[in-house]
């Protein structure tokens, strides 16, 4: 696939969490994506991500995601990104505080045929618990 393909497919996954429809995942991600940092007991594949998500969005009922950058060759798209979101609802086990955070992160997918297969990241985890006091 092209770099364009990829690009297009990495802003439809934005456009899908944006929209809250972690269900359409399989859309932009392969069955089996193997997710080289997953979040604490998430399960594999694009099911494990999925399930990442809901947990998320019912955490931060109004996250949003900036793209600060976005950089991509033939196979692999980068993205740079700064989350938002007020502590609504519980989320890995802390109750709601009501805090707006505001977290970086950034990730690298690996794309075959226009799907990602591959998927690394890595996400201010301490800041955003320091900022919901925990």
């Amino acid at each position: 696939m092209s770099r364009e393909q990829n690009m297009q497919a990495q802003e439809k996954l934005g456009q899908l969490i944006a929209d809250r429809e972690v269900d359409r995942f399989g859309e932009v991600f392969a069955e089996d994506v193997v997710d080289h940092d997953p979040a604490p007991a998430q399960a594999p594949g694009v099911r494990g991500i999925q399930d990442f998500w809901v947990q998320f969005l019912a955490g931060f009922p109004d996250a949003a995601l900036n793209t600060e950058a976005l950089v991509a060759d033939d196979e692999h798209v980068t993205v740079v990104l700064t989350i938002t979101g007020t502590h609504d609802g519980e989320f890995q086990s802390i109750e709601p505080t009501g805090t707006r955070i505001a977290v970086r992160g950034i990730q690298v997918a690996r794309f075959e045929n226009g799907l990602i297969v591959e998927r690394w990241g890595s996400t201010d985890e301490a800041g955003l618990l320091k900022q919901l006091g925990a």
